[in-house]
């Protein structure tokens, strides 16, 4: 069973910028946005991915993810909830740590969250300097809600 153990982060500052090592677009939708489980669909750089997720137990979830072709996943995205999501993911390695640094665009453009994948809810990590506040369990975080509950549309 594979398991997704993640932390979700604002940023203070764009000091992250200058440890970029990848950069890739993403765009997803979702088949089903529920929050019992998702079935998100993406194109990730130029591949596609589909993933089930289950719902959220603290930090961890059920999460399944398969590579798909790219024209599969281009034609799941026109079935998917409106609107897509567009971002541009960032990769930064920090004191032996991968973040994703996620950019987002369209109806969420002038958001950015980074996340932190786990082995475990108590492992131990150093927080950048250019971390702010967490919001790994605040839903309005969430890509599946960003749909319905876009960031243009916040307060």
């Amino acid at each position: 069973m594979g398991l997704e153990i993640e932390r979700k982060f604002l940023l203070k500052n764009d000091d992250w910028k200058l440890l970029v090592k990848e950069e890739i677009s993403i765009k997803q939708g979702y088949l089903n946005s529920e929050k019992e489980r998702t079935v998100r669909v993406r194109t990730y750089g130029n591949k596609g991915v589909i993933t089930i997720k289950g719902k959220s137990n603290n930090l961890t979830r059920k999460e399944f993810e398969y590579t798909i072709p790219l024209a599969d996943a281009l034609e799941m995205l026109a079935l998917a909830e409106q609107p897509i999501i567009e971002k541009t993911r960032f990769i930064v390695l920090h004191k032996n740590n991968t973040w994703e640094i996620d950019v987002f665009e369209g109806v969420n453009k002038g958001l950015t969250v980074t996340e932190i994948e786990l082995q475990s809810e108590t492992q131990q990590f150093e927080i950048p300097e250019w971390i702010a506040q967490e919001v790994s369990t605040d839903p309005k975080y969430y890509n599946a809600n960003l749909i319905a509950n876009p960031f243009k549309d916040w307060n």
